[in-house]
C-alpha cells in the first residue's frame, strides 16, 4: 500500500515565540490567528478557502493529520464537510489523526460544527502534561468512537511506547480491513447491477 503525504505550510507568518525554535529553523507559519483567550480568531475564513481550494486541486485526500492549531483546523474541516458546507467536490475524508488538538471556543463556530458527532475514524494523542489536555479530550469526544492514545509528555508530537504503537497499528489494520470490505461490497453491487442489465 503506497501512502503519499502532503504537508502544506500555513499561509501567515507565525507570531510570537515557539518551543520549536530550538528544533527547527525558520521561517515559521500559522494557519490563522487565535485571540489571547482562544475565544475568537482572525483570518479563519481565508484559511478555510485556501485549504478547500488546495485539497480540491491537489487531491483527493483520504485523511488529515494535524498538530495543535492544525488539528483544530482539520477537525473543523471534517465537521463542515459532513454538514455539506465545504469540500462539496471532494470525496469524504475518512480518517483523522489529532495531536494536541482542540475545539473552537467561538460559539458561532462551536454551536454549528460540533452539534453532531463527526463520523470519521479518528485517533487522538493526548499528553498528560499538555496545557491542551482537557481541550484535546473534548475534541476527541466530538468524534464517533475515537481512539485516544494517552502519553506522559506535554504539548508535543509524542514518542510512543510499544503499547501505544501497537494500538495505532491495530487501528490502521482495522481501517484497511474496513476499506477492503467496502470495496468488496461496491464490486458486488456493481455485479448485481450489471446482471440486471444483461
Amino acid at each position: 500500500m503506497n501512502v503519499v503525504q502532503d504537508f502544506p505550510d500555513g499561509i501567515y507568518p507565525a507570531r510570537g515565540k515557539s518551543e520549536i525554535e530550538s528544533i527547527f529553523p525558520p521561517p515559521y507559519f500559522e494557519w490563522f490567528q487565535f485571540t489571547k483567550d482562544f475565544t475568537g480568531q482572525t483570518n479563519l475564513e481565508a484559511c478555510i478557502d485556501y485549504l478547500c481550494n488546495y485539497m480540491e486541486t491537489n487531491g483527493p485526500f483520504h485523511g488529515l493529520l494535524g498538530f495543535s492549531q492544525g488539528a483544530a483546523l482539520s477537525a473543523l474541516l471534517l465537521a463542515y464537510q459532513a454538514q455539506g458546507k465545504i469540500l462539496k467536490q471532494h470525496p469524504p475524508i475518512t480518517l483523522f489523526v489529532s495531536i494536541s488538538g482542540s475545539k473552537f471556543k467561538d460559539p458561532a463556530i462551536s454551536e454549528v460544527a460540533y452539534k453532531e458527532l463527526i463520523k470519521v475514524r479518528s485517533v487522538h494523542f493526548v499528553g498528560e502534561r499538555d496545557w491542551q489536555k482537557l481541550p484535546s479530550e473534548e475534541l476527541a469526544a466530538s468524534f464517533d468512537q475515537p481512539l485516544i492514545i494517552r502519553h506522559p509528555q506535554g504539548h508535543t508530537v509524542p514518542h510512543l511506547d510499544e503499547e501505544a504503537v501497537e494500538k495505532v497499528c491495530s487501528w490502521i489494520r482495522h481501517g484497511v480491513e474496513i476499506k477492503h470490505e467496502n470495496r468488496k461490497k461496491t464490486m458486488n453491487a456493481e455485479r448485481s447491477w450489471l446482471k440486471g442489465k444483461l
